[in-house]
């Protein structure tokens, strides 16, 4: 699995934080490396909340001195409009985060909206099964609680395939591993740390159910 090296001013443990890249993202990852091949000098990233968009847009800014305009589409169209051909004028690359790319992100200025639409639209997907793995193996090494294969599989077959809902689980289990004062995990423990809160689908992924 390839890793990008993000520097953060607080990280959870004193490594570099780091952007876990796989299929859902790899086209998105590649695109932002290869900026020079940008049609225009300014692209849409989208994906959804804590998929790591704004990592891999700090990333981007750390390797191209380009700029970044997060929750753009909370952003004065006006404002855009005009940073949209700064970036042209100046030649120097922009990335525009949101969570969605229109028509979901509803653009009412006509020249903005012929702008966005001709800057490549790249996206962070949800992720997919090999990634949700590797974010746990790497949350849970980041917050310095052992997880073995049998936790990380377990875990594997029960969450809902969004980078959010692995976070929380992640989180849960932290706050349950310090209520108990260990950090070795194990399955029960991790399933009385997320049992009747809603992150547990059965391993099928076709119902919700709760776990006792």
């Amino acid at each position: 699995m390839q890793q990008l090296d993000l520097p953060l001013p607080k990280p959870v443990n004193p490594r570099a934080e780091e952007f876990l890249v796989g299929p859902s993202n790899a086209q998105a990852v590649h695109a932002i490396e290869h900026w020079g091949t940008w049609p225009v000098m300014t692209a849409l990233l989208v994906g959804p909340r804590k998929s790591g968009r704004s990592l891999l847009a700090r990333a981007f800014v750390a390797k191209t001195g380009g700029t970044v305009i997060d929750d753009a589409h909370r952003s004065s169209e006006s404002d855009l409009f005009h940073a949209w051909n700064r970036a042209q004028g100046d030649h120097r690359p922009q990335l525009l985060v949101a969570d969605h790319a229109p028509p979901a992100w509803a653009i009412r200025l006509p020249d903005l909206r012929s702008r966005i639409a001709a800057s490549p639209h790249l996206v962070v997907d949800h992720p997919d099964d090999a990634l949700v793995g590797d974010l746990l193996r790497y949350l849970f090494e980041r917050r310095d609680l052992d997880a073995r294969d049998d936790v990380i599989a377990w875990l594997d077959r029960r969450l809902e395939r969004t980078h959010l809902a692995v976070l929380r689980a992640v989180e849960r289990i932290e706050e349950e591993a310090d209520r108990r004062r260990v950090r070795r995990l194990s399955v029960p423990l991790a399933r009385a740390a997320l049992g009747g809160g809603g992150f547990i689908i059965d391993p099928s992924h076709e119902a919700v159910r709760a776990v006792g």
